[in-house]
This record gives C-alpha cells, structure tokens and sequence, in this order.
C-alpha cells in the first residue's frame, strides 16, 4: 500500500469522492490517525448504506435509524470493510469530518489535523483479521508518506471525544492492532 503524495490517495483503495470535506488550516498536516467504527445500520454489515452516508444519499425510508442521521454531512478519509477491502472517500491533504467536537492533547479540533479511518465494526462484535491487517498496512503507508505521523499517534474516536464517541469500542483489540502495525512497519523498514 501507498500514498501518492501529489494526489493525496492511497493507490489500490476503491475512491468514492464524498462531498463532505473542506480544505485543512493553513499550515496545519495530518499529525494524528482516529480510528472509528461504523455499521449502517447498526450491527449490520455489507451492503450501500456507509457509502451512501458519506455521500449525503442515505434514504430516510430504509431504516428508522437513517431518518435520525439522514441530514448528518459526514465523512472519514477511509473505510476498512469486513472483508478488509480499503475505500478512500477524501483525500489525505483535505479535512474529512470524521471527528466532530474533540480534543487530543489539549488541542481542540482534530478534524484539523487527522487522518479518519472508519472499520465497518461495532462496540461489542469482534473486528475481523482482514480489517487489522488492513488497518497495519495502512498506517505503515501513511506514516512513510507523513512524517508528522507515527504509530503512537493512533488513537480511537472515544479517545478523542470521551463521554460522547464509544468506537472503535471494547471489540477492537488495540493489543492486536499494535502488534499487526509494528509487524508491518518492522518489514517495510527492511525493504
């Protein structure tokens, strides 16, 4: 995997142009990578409806939950399928609206300077082993193309917006995730 810097997309991944962005502050790079957890509805995997969210066409009549999040204007720089299967919705060197009111570190905003991963996942079901290789190779990738990024600068939407935000939630196995990220990073150092 690998970002094309004058692009701002990661090559291989599946692009759907999300008009729910705006341009970063001036100045201001990706320092911080959120990991997020979506399933539309909720507990319910596959299927249009993430997609379809992002896009601002996500029809109020399919679902009582759609009618409550329809007029959302919502997006994440990327989505991990269960299957691991890699979509990018905004580019790396524009501001998703992924992260809403947050705080990393004392500083306000995170939109501002992240990267948004969204994991078709939920608080309670197991995330799947192709999401946490998935996730490792794009963290590697986004660290070697940003260097204001690291693995320690991995963070979860609850750890940005507590008492608010819940995802990636207690299913996601951040011990694992580490593990997959420094087996990838270890192996890409060595290339």
């Amino acid at each position: 995997m690998q970002v094309d810097l004058e692009s701002g997309l990661m090559l291989g991944a599946r692009q759907v142009a999300s008009p729910n962005f705006d341009a970063r502050p001036p100045g201001v790079d990706a320092e911080l990578i959120v990991v997020h957890g979506i399933s539309l509805p909720p507990g319910e995997f596959g299927g249009p409806w993430i997609d379809r969210l992002f896009m601002n066409t996500l029809p109020a009549d399919m679902h009582p939950y759609f009618a409550e999040i329809g007029e959302l204007r919502v997006s994440s720089h990327l989505l991990v399928a269960r299957d691991g299967e890699l979509t990018q919705f905004v580019k790396f060197t524009d501001r998703a609206w992924h992260a809403g009111q947050s705080n990393y570190n004392g500083r306000a905003a995170c939109n501002d300077f992240s990267i948004g991963v969204e994991l078709e996942g939920s608080d309670n079901l197991a995330y799947e082993a192709a999401q946490y290789e998935t996730l490792a190779n794009v963290v590697a990738a986004l660290c070697d193309a940003y260097p204001r990024l690291s693995p320690d600068r991995l963070v979860g939407h609850s750890d940005i917006s507590p008492g608010r935000k819940t995802d990636p939630g207690p299913a996601f196995d951040w011990q694992r995730a580490r593990g997959c990220i420094s087996a990838v990073c270890r192996a890409s150092a060595r290339r």
